[in-house]
């Protein structure tokens, strides 16, 4: 049993998760109540991205071995993918209880904390689980994780910046610093550290990252565009009773098509062609709603210039409409981004059994409601 588990852990680690998987298999074919192997196979599926069975095994590793901390670790990292995070806290502090010298276990309810925006609950474990292993880069990379979704940027940089000074080739810290740059509006920097962990990595590109120069054009405007348009037709409004204010809103329109076609020519431009190449690899629903959210811009714009070249009101009507069809457009953008992720995938999918589940139950109450007979 203990060479099974041996050889599966030693494939895992060197990224043979399907000779992995084979070789837990066999291990637990003789033996399939055995906690740690159950724990080291949902640890490899998880790491395939099949979510849901990664979390059935985790959890049948737990009821064979309730005490084993690491079943209870592995099994609130699939429920962390799996967007049931109030579930992971409580499974990563099960394991946090019964290994409390443990720094993995601390790391993961950092990240279980971190998921349901505990930021400084999240911050504490990680530093935690950082003061046991100082030298982890796991550890790093976590606190990493934990100071950039509390808004931290240089202590998040930091993290990284020491876990790749111990493991300079390790993808994930590259591609955060990519991010964290990205978070900056360091351009170019990004750009080619994305390049660069794609390069390392071309079975398993970052399609979505890649093209965040366009994404975060596309966000960066919409918010522009809805408090812009919204102060002009104010003006416009105002204008009725005071003639300065029309004046007002058409220096306003031309300034803000100046300041949103600028936005744009400061991220795209320094991007390069990347991101372009990339859009048209994205998920198609995404893809199209990136693209809808390109051409609504420059409409909004080209009217907003439009408006303040020509001062007639009705040219500001398209780029209003234009605002509300941008935030349609970016809710439709986060379901494909959720769409294509496995973990989001399973969570719709079980939100959706749910909802039937609650549907017939319903039916069932509600026909014995209509068939009991009336009181006397």
């Amino acid at each position: 049993m203990t060479d099974f588990y041996r050889e599966a852990r030693h494939l895992a680690q060197v990224g043979r998760y399907e000779e992995a998987e084979r070789a837990a298999r066999h291990g637990l074919a003789d033996a399939p109540r055995d906690g740690r192997l159950l724990t080291l196979l949902a640890s490899v599926l998880r790491l395939r991205r099949e979510y849901a069975p990664a979390l059935a095994t985790a959890t049948a590793a737990v009821e064979a071995a309730p005490h084993l901390a690491d079943a209870h670790a592995e099994r609130a990292e699939s429920l962390i993918l799996l967007i049931r995070s109030k579930e992971a806290v409580v499974a990563a502090g099960e394991a946090v209880r019964l290994a409390p010298l443990d720094p993995s276990a601390h790391l993961v309810l950092a990240r279980a904390l971190a998921s349901t925006n505990a930021h400084d609950q999240a911050r504490a474990a990680a530093a935690r689980g950082l003061s046991m292993a100082p030298r982890s880069v796991e550890a790093l990379l976590t606190v990493a994780d934990v100071e950039r979704g509390a808004g931290h940027r240089e202590a998040a940089t930091t993290a990284a910046y020491g876990a790749l000074a111990i493991d300079p080739e390790n993808a994930y810290g590259r591609w955060l610093i990519a991010m964290l740059d990205a978070e900056r509006l360091q351009v170019r920097s990004s750009m080619r550290g994305l390049r660069e962990v794609a390069r390392d990595n071309p079975a398993r590109p970052d399609l979505i990252s890649m093209t965040w120069p366009i994404r975060g054009v596309l966000s960066g405007l919409r918010r522009g565009l809805a408090v812009g348009v919204l102060l002009v037709c104010a003006f416009l409004v105002v204008g009725h009773w005071w003639t300065h204010a029309l004046t007002f809103a058409r220096i306003l329109a031309g300034v803000l098509a100046v300041v949103l076609a600028g936005f744009a020519v400061r991220v795209l431009v320094p991007a390069g062609r990347l991101p372009w190449r990339c859009l048209p690899l994205l998920p198609p629903l995404m893809r199209r709603a990136n693209v809808g959210g390109l051409a609504a811009v420059v409409v909004a714009v080209a009217f907003l210039a439009s408006y303040a070249i020509s001062g007639r009101w009705i040219l500001i009507l398209p780029a209003l409409v234009m605002a509300p069809l941008m935030w349609g457009l970016s809710w439709l953008e986060l379901l494909a981004a959720g769409l294509d992720d496995p973990g989001y995938r399973q969570a719709f999918r079980d939100l959706g059994g749910e909802f039937r589940e609650w549907w017939q139950t319903t039916k069932k109450d509600l026909r014995a409601a209509w068939s009991d007979p009336p009181p006397k």
